[in-house]
């Protein structure tokens, strides 16, 4: 391990020699009595050199090896260290382009994982996963973008038709690809993100993709905000891979449910417990889905709103595959246009549905306190 401070963190002065790392309550921390010859050891802990090597040259600025390592011991409990190997190494999974692109996104990880090596091993987690993202209109696009530009090795975003206007917002796709095959589109979109050379053809995958680690539903209408009758979510649910519903639906963006199969609430649940409300709701929703005539003549879907819910679907999947259960797993998360508040409402698996009813989770109740 070569430790390094992590560099996400301020370094402040509270007084002569009271330094404070970071700003955030959560992540900030004092160190008392520093003075020159502690402050010059602080600055030797850059990554360039290993454990003995840092404790080493603490000794030349007339520091004992015993409190150089305490010093250490003391840095690493505080969650003020990471592994400055472990980051080089990750990087180097990514082609050059990439890997400068992706430092405030491991900077971000190495606080949220707070153990040294934790974010460089979270990354790899991402740099391995291929996600599916299911409709390249408002949301989908730009959720596909955020996702490679967050270090998912790969992100393919399906669809069919060419682009048109309402297709197109901040993040996603621009008014200058409108005509173009949206599948085309939208590759090259996800290809810019990770930091692409300007003319650079994309090159496809030359074996046969494996099974996404996860899909994301993000179909042009918003009809993914329903949930529950897409056919291709059965599919997936029988195939056991984890999907996440999204969209803007009137004035109303959705995230979620996360659904993992057999484990959580899914699409179907919601379904039914807006049955449960409302016994019509089945009669309405089949006219709402899948080119319905009952569905809006022009789809309703804020700008601003449309980029905060791609943004916040590419979080949660994210959350998901770094192995932290987002919000909208059990339940989903609601951006209103009208207050700009976002909510999270709770989703119980249903009786009805049996979708944990082959669950070999022990103690599982179908419930989310």
């Amino acid at each position: 391990m070569r430790p390094v401070i992590k560099p996400a963190l301020a370094r402040l002065w509270r007084e002569k020699q009271t330094l404070q790392f970071g700003t955030v309550r959560r992540h900030a921390r004092v160190i008392e009595g520093v003075d020159r010859r502690l402050a010059g050891f602080l600055e030797l802990v850059d990554g360039s050199r290993d454990g003995p090597a840092v404790v080493a040259a603490g000794q030349r600025l007339g520091l004992s090896a015993e409190y150089c390592r305490a010093v250490l011991d003391s840095l690493g409990s505080s969650e003020l260290l990471d592994d400055a190997q472990a980051l080089r190494d990750v990087l180097e999974l990514y082609p050059p382009a990439r890997r400068e692109l992706l430092g405030p996104d491991l900077a971000s990880l190495s606080l949220v994982h707070p153990a040294p090596g934790e974010a460089a091993a979270v990354l790899q987690g991402r740099a391995r996963a291929r996600v599916e993202v299911r409709g390249a209109g408002r949301i989908g696009a730009a959720v596909g973008a955020a996702l490679a530009a967050g270090g998912i090795g790969e992100v393919a975003v399906l669809d069919r038709g060419r682009v048109t206007a309402r297709d197109c917002a901040p993040g996603g796709l621009p008014p200058g690809d409108i005509g173009r095959l949206r599948a085309t589109a939208a590759r090259e979109l996800v290809h810019r993100a990770t930091g692409a050379p300007v003319g650079e053809r994309y090159r496809r995958p030359p074996a046969a993709p494996p099974p996404p680690a996860l899909v994301v539903l993000a179909p042009r209408d918003g009809s993914a905000a329903y949930t529950g009758a897409a056919v291709d979510a059965q599919e997936l649910m029988r195939a056991g891979i984890p999907h996440l519903y999204t969209g803007v639906l009137e004035h109303l963006g959705v995230v979620g449910p996360l659904v993992v199969p057999g484990a959580s609430a899914c699409g179907s649940c919601a379904t039914l417990a807006r049955r449960d409300e409302d016994e019509a709701w089945p009669r309405l929703l089949a006219q709402l889905i899948d080119e319905g005539p009952g569905r809006a003549r022009l789809p309703a879907c804020d700008g601003a709103v449309a980029a905060a819910v791609a943004g916040l679907a590419a979080l949660h999947v994210q959350l998901y595959l770094d192995g932290s259960p987002p919000p909208s797993v059990d339940g989903w998360c609601e951006l209103s246009a009208a207050d700009g508040m976002v909510r999270r409402l709770r989703l119980r698996s249903h009786p009805d549905c049996g979708c944990l009813w082959q669950s070999s989770a022990p103690g599982r109740t179908g419930t989310m306190a």
